[in-house]
Formats: C-alpha cells, structure tokens, sequence
C-alpha cells in the first residue's frame, strides 16, 4: 500500500517532508531550551502550546469546517492531550539541566517504550528475542548516560528522569490513542489534543510561573514562535503525511537520524560538551531502535541465507 502511495506522489514533495521533520525534531530540543532563557521554562512551553492550538484549529476550521466533539473523539483528545502535558513539560523542565542533544538521545527510546506498552496492553505484535535485544541496548545506553561523571552542572540526574517520565507519558498516550480507534485526520487529532491540554498548561502557569522580565529576550520569543508552528503543527504534518505515504520502516529511520544531528546542533550552536559517556550511550540507544525495528527482519534473512 505505501509503495502505491509512492507512484502516486511526487517523489520531490516526500523528500522534503521527510527532510522537514528530520530538521524539525533535530531542532526542537535546542530551541526548548533558548524559548526558556530568562522567562522560565512555563512560560515558553505555555506560549507555544498556545499558539499550536490556536494555528491548528484554525487549520482544521479551514478544512474540515468543524472539530468533532463527540464522546468517543474527545476521549481521544484527552489521550492525546495526556501525551502534550506529560510529554512536554517535564521535557521542558528536565532542559534546565541536561544538554539539548541528550534529550534527543533520550526521547529516541520512545519507540521501544511505546512497542513494549503495545504489546502488553493492547496486543500488538509480539515483543520478540531481538525487541528484548533492542529494549536492553537502549537500557545499556542510559546506564551510560546516568553514570556520566564529567557533567557538573546539579541537577544532571534529575533532568534526565524528567525526558525519561516525559517518554513514559508520551509513549503511554500514544497506546492510548491507538486503542481508542476513533476516525477523525491526523490533524483534527492533534488540534482537539492541543486544546484540551491548554487548561493544565494555563493552571500550571499560574500556579508556579515566576514574574515575567521586564524585557523578554528576542531569542526566547522566537524560539517560542518557531516552536507554536513549525514544531506543534508543521512538524505533526508532515509526520502523518509520511506514514501515509512511506513504509513505518522507511520513516522510523527518522529516529535514528535525530539524536545525531540533535547533538551535533547542540555541539555547533549552543557550545554543549559531549562526553565520551554521552557519546557511548548514544550508540547503544541507536543500536537499540535499530534491533528494535529491523532486528526480526534482518535475523529471517540470515537464517535464509545460511538455510537454517
């Protein structure tokens, strides 16, 4: 089916789909952490989620005249909005204290959780020998990433358990969503989810948000900007319009290809250090999403190969 979608679609638009969100969610995790520079991280996650929101509904106005409200499509609006809260904010958080490329690195074992939740919750295919390989890789690359002894800064640890709740939450919604199987586009989906995390994200602020500065910085605000369109709307577009188009296999290398780039960013852009711990666990995450992906397929071929 999706090598028809293929012939069918202009080889040139996929490219730059594809090449959208690679740069898209390599770009996320840095500017998170320059929207939060000098007004806190409640502020910048609020603003942008507001604005996604927004640009969203406005989309879905356009073209598809209304947003269903109906019981079944709300209930997934509140799965997805679990994800947008839980997914975001400890993310947010969790960047005040951890480089911008580990969070990539992090976020990149969402497919393992989200695969391992699948199978146990709504039956998915099966978790098997080389999905367990790829899960203990993963684990084996943030044994590395925790026992980080160069990195000073306090609260090292702690910022990484955030992306790690952020990626249980993420990957728990995602589950959620799944089994809900309710018929409304992509993009009506990440509208309604949009809206209905606004309430937490809004009583959150209030709550616990410093006093904004007198002069927010230029950076920060569009940081935010980029983030509200092109990382809560334009992003999710082209994700979906991806695996419409494209084999799951095919667009799950965009996860591989991420937390590299992400670090290299990092590195480039905002002068982060990459220690040879960091870099040690980046490659056994790496290895794990590649044995969790493509490792049943390429263990068939070998025992064809080798007539076993």
């Amino acid at each position: 089916m999706a090598n028809q979608n293929v012939n069918s679609t202009p080889k040139w638009l996929i490219v730059i789909a594809y090449s959208l969100v690679v740069v898209i969610w390599s770009t996320t995790p840095i500017t998170i952490k320059w929207s939060s520079e000098g007004i806190g991280h409640l502020f910048g996650v609020s603003i942008r989620m507001a604005i996604g929101a927004m640009l969203s509904l406005l989309l879905v106005l356009v073209y598809y005249r209304k947003l269903p409200l109906h019981r079944t499509a709300c209930k997934a609006y509140s799965a997805s909005a679990l994800g947008l809260f839980g997914g975001m904010l400890p993310v947010y958080w969790g960047a005040q204290y951890i480089s911008s490329g580990l969070i990539s690195v992090i976020f990149g074992l969402s497919p393992i959780v989200t695969g391992y939740l699948a199978w146990r919750f709504i039956h998915e295919q099966g978790f098997s020998p080389m999905k367990l390989f790829g899960a203990m890789a993963g684990a084996l690359g943030l044994l590395f990433i925790f026992f980080e002894n160069t990195q000073t800064k306090d609260g090292y640890v702690v910022g990484v358990c955030a992306v790690l709740m952020a990626v249980l939450l993420h990957a728990f919604s995602a589950v959620w969503v799944k089994s809900i199987k309710v018929d409304v586009p992509p993009l009506t989906l990440v509208a309604g989810g949009l809206l209905f995390s606004m309430p937490l994200f809004m009583i959150t602020y209030f709550m616990y948000a410093p006093p904004l500065p007198e002069i927010i910085p230029v950076k920060a605000v569009w940081s935010i900007i980029y983030l509200g369109v092109v990382g809560s709307v334009i992003g999710f577009v082209c994700f979906y319009y991806l695996l419409r188009h494209l084999a799951t296999s095919t667009v799950a290398l965009i996860t591989l290809i991420t937390p590299v780039v992400a670090l290299w960013i990092g590195y480039a852009f905002n002068g982060e250090f990459i220690s040879a711990n960091v870099y040690a666990g980046t490659v056994f995450v790496l290895l794990g999403l590649g044995l969790h992906q493509w490792g049943d397929a390429l263990f068939k071929e070998l025992c064809k190969k080798l007539n076993i």
